[in-house]
């Protein structure tokens, strides 16, 4: 198969995603879900998906659509359009699946796809992680993973802007 066609094959919507993850438990697959806007991906982001990737046999990325980003980040955001942040994360060889999203949380998301293990950054404590209840009360396991330091969008946004001022 064809680069471009392999990557473009692990974008799922809702739909796609419910029979695909039935396929991957049949299988018994532990399923790994993580979610964000990765709208400018970075150091952080890459390390991040990698480690949350280890804690399974498959990890699935719910992605925020543009409208979402747009409402929690602001009028400015994203930066890069949905489109091109799905193909970007689907490009990588340890990201299974992505599915877009358009509310501001993931939580009817991690509803549909009940993953066996919930996976944020340390910065959330885990009573404010979307989910980690529907996890847990079917025995998943929800997971905080350590923040490269100096990498976020926010961050690199900031940095940009003071270069071209």
């Amino acid at each position: 198969m064809e680069n471009l066609k392999v990557i473009k094959s692990k974008i799922f919507t809702i739909e796609q995603i419910q029979k695909q993850i039935a396929i991957w438990r049949f299988k018994e697959k532990k399923i790994v879900f993580t979610n964000g806007c990765f709208d400018i991906i970075h150091l952080g982001h890459v390390e991040y998906l990698a480690q949350a990737r280890d804690l399974g046999h498959i990890l699935i990325v719910g992605l925020n659509s543009d409208e979402s980003v747009h409402r929690i980040k602001g009028p400015h955001r994203p930066v890069n359009k949905e489109s091109a942040r799905e193909i970007t994360l689907a490009a990588f060889s340890f990201v299974d699946g992505v599915v877009v999203f358009s509310e501001d949380t993931p939580f009817n998301l991690i509803q549909v796809i009940q993953p066996d293990v919930l996976v944020k950054g340390k910065d959330y404590d885990e009573k404010e992680i979307v989910g980690a209840d529907i996890v847990k009360a079917r025995g998943g396991e929800v997971v905080t993973i350590d923040l490269v330091k100096g990498y976020s969008t926010t961050h690199t946004i900031e940095k940009t802007h003071k270069i071209h001022m």
